[in-house]
């Protein structure tokens, strides 16, 4: 294993749409594990392939308080969705920049796991939003794209943003 490089807004590579995969085999794997122990060893709580540079539809994410947790969702894809909710983000390729985005409160997402099996996992508050959050990455858009326009504005003329905190991100 070995931790990846994360890249930094404003880096351009962030907005490109991740192609699908088309067989989980040791490479897929190896991607995997290679963002797991960088999301872990950056405090964070999901990262998507795109975040790494490697614009395939991979997301891990672990929520959970002992790090023990891992989801690992390849190909995701929302099925179902409800309520709505608004919890506080943040994102390991934009630090020390937080703000509640709406989102749905619940969703189920079919998606393969590692071993490259279709499965569904239904989740709700922090995971949910961390779900919907790297879902975002594979599409090119990042948690201040919800954000007013005057912020936008203000973050897009920012030419470097600060190293981060250790507190947990997505």
């Amino acid at each position: 294993m070995a931790r990846l490089n994360i890249l930094q807004f404003p880096d351009a590579r962030l907005r490109t749409v991740a192609e699908p995969v088309t067989y989980v085999d040791d490479a897929v794997r190896d991607v995997v594990l290679d963002m797991s122990e960088t999301m872990y060893g950056a405090c964070g709580i999901g990262l998507a392939a795109t975040q790494v540079n490697v614009h395939r539809q991979i997301i891990t994410a672990d929520v959970s308080d002992g790090g023990n947790q891992l989801h690992v969702l390849i190909n995701p894809v929302v099925v179902d969705q409800g309520g709505s909710a608004a919890l506080g983000e943040g994102c390991l390729s934009i630090p020390d920049i937080f703000a509640k985005v709406n989102r749905a409160a619940w969703v189920t997402v079919r998606a393969l796991d590692i071993d490259g099996k279709s499965r569904e996992l239904s989740a709700d508050g922090l995971l949910a939003m961390c779900i919907q959050h790297e879902m975002d990455h594979l599409q090119g858009t990042l948690f201040i794209d919800y954000l007013p326009d005057r912020v936008r504005r203000r973050l897009n003329g920012v030419n470097e943003v600060g190293s981060g905190t250790r507190k947990r991100r997505r």
